[in-house]
């Protein structure tokens, strides 16, 4: 059974918690952190790009190339419908029976406007049909950028929007000298993960450090259920920034 510790995101704080807990594995979601913490399994690793060590190979180079004449436009963490047509057209090819399948307007809007913290939505258009062919909602955090969730027009899949909008991500983390872009969870194994471990630099977070994924294909995650600290160490281990200091 899957299981996630939670904590709420809210208050004059937020940012603060938000940077330690995401260093720490979390994600968020709205007003929400949460990181997996199942009993008998451990194979959802937080990853992210360390940006320094990070170089394309030559297939992301030609990603970069078939998409270089997209126009970037970053703005504030407010939901349109444009955003939301490319969102369910994605749904419907890619994830139909997701998760978010039903997702209506509403809570559409929510995802991308809940948020306490410093977000962002980066738009990609094409500037011969004036077309939202890519979005990502970002969350701009001390060390990096984290990228909550991305979509794009499934009607182009010979351009590796997908890749590419991680891609451009990580020129944005280092052009405003932000050392990591945080991917989200990646899974050992799984296909529909498996890009993530196509980009150099990768790092997951694992036994309570992060560190450098350097075999994908020969990594091999200690499943065992012993492996796994109890809910209450689990707890007890997570550092919270000092609340009191950043008030002064």
């Amino acid at each position: 059974m899957e299981r996630k510790l939670f904590t709420a995101l809210q208050g004059e704080n937020a940012a603060e918690l938000n940077d330690s807990l995401s260093a720490q594995g979390f994600r968020r979601s709205q007003n929400v952190l949460y990181r997996p913490s199942c009993a008998d399994c451990a194979a959802c690793l937080s990853a992210r790009i360390d940006v320094a060590a990070f170089t394309p190979s030559k297939s992301q180079k030609r990603t970069i190339r078939r998409n270089a004449h997209l126009v970037r436009r970053a703005t504030s963490p407010w939901a349109t419908e444009d955003q939301y047509a490319l969102f369910r057209r994605y749904l419907d090819s890619r994830h139909a029976d997701g998760g978010m399948a039903d997702m209506d307007v509403f809570e559409f809007a929510a995802m991308i406007e809940e948020t306490p913290i410093r977000s962002r939505v980066i738009e990609y258009l094409d500037p011969e049909s004036d077309d939202l062919v890519g979005v990502c909602l970002t969350d701009v955090l001390r060390d990096g950028l984290s990228m909550v969730y991305s979509f794009y027009t499934p009607d182009r899949p010979q351009d590796g929007l997908g890749n590419y909008i991680i891609l451009d991500h990580i020129e944005i983390a280092r052009a405003a000298g932000l050392p990591y872009v945080y991917l989200g969870y990646w899974v050992p194994g799984s296909q529909k993960m498996g890009y993530k471990a196509k980009f150099s630099g990768l790092e997951i977070y694992m036994g309570g450090q992060w560190q450098p994924l350097k075999d994908p294909a020969g990594f091999e995650l200690e499943q065992h259920p012993l492996s796994n600290d109890p809910i209450a160490e689990q707890v007890a281990n997570i550092a919270l920034p000092d609340m009191a200091r950043t008030r002064r």
